[in-house]
């Protein structure tokens, strides 16, 4: 495992006012990605509960959600940037936890990994399966963003090392169908999203 793996939770812990300052300044990208999020809304139909994985500080994501009448549990490994949800959006529910080893005790209609997922280890998103089946209501809109193929980039943020990680996109597949979840739409490098890759799945129970 490369060593900035292992530093990602610190990494957004220290540095959350400057991720949060460089989401903000860059309000097109959300234009953008306002298209995946109505696909999201549209898979989840009536269902309003949505479980947001690494919500970081909550705009633009979680908060065009909550703008739209979605009740959200954002989660973040990062106490400062749940500081930041907290100041701007009030009666929804915060939870400083690392997302591997969540256990709610509820099912949502909605659950986000957006630009979250893919900082995780191959094996850790492997394991990350099952903790979406345990937490996917009936009909449970899934969507997350990975890599376009199986491997690890190391980006950089503030001057240190940024750890992404992808598995293969069969692979995807077959953890998807093995946790009973139907893909609706995947993209590789989405050109119309920032080059995003995005998978977006339905629960088919």
């Amino acid at each position: 495992m490369h060593e900035s793996a292992r530093q990602i939770v610190s990494l957004y812990q220290r540095h959350a006012e400057a991720w949060d300052q460089a989401r903000q300044a860059n309000p097109a990208a959300f234009q953008r990605e306002q298209v995946w999020l109505q696909r999201f809304r549209e898979v989840m139909g009536e269902g309003r509960q949505v479980l947001d994985l690494g919500c970081g500080s909550g705009w633009p994501i979680a908060g065009h959600l909550i703008d739209n009448g979605y009740q959200l549990t954002g989660v973040d490994s990062s106490s400062a940037l749940l500081d930041l949800c907290r100041q701007r959006y009030h009666g929804q529910r915060w939870i400083n936890a690392d997302m591997r080893s969540l256990a709610l005790d509820q099912s949502f209609d909605g659950i986000l990994a957006w630009n979250s997922f893919f900082h995780l280890t191959p094996d850790d998103q492997r394991e990350m399966f099952a903790l979406f089946e345990r937490h996917a209501g009936p009909g449970c809109a899934l969507m997350f963003t990975s890599g376009p193929a199986a491997g690890e980039a190391i980006g950089e943020f503030q001057g240190e090392a940024l750890y992404h990680a992808s598995l293969d996109p069969g692979e995807y597949c077959t953890l998807l169908d093995t946790h009973a979840f139907e893909v609706v739409q995947q993209v590789s490098e989405d050109p119309q999203c920032d080059g995003l890759t995005v998978w977006l799945a339905r629960a088919i129970y």
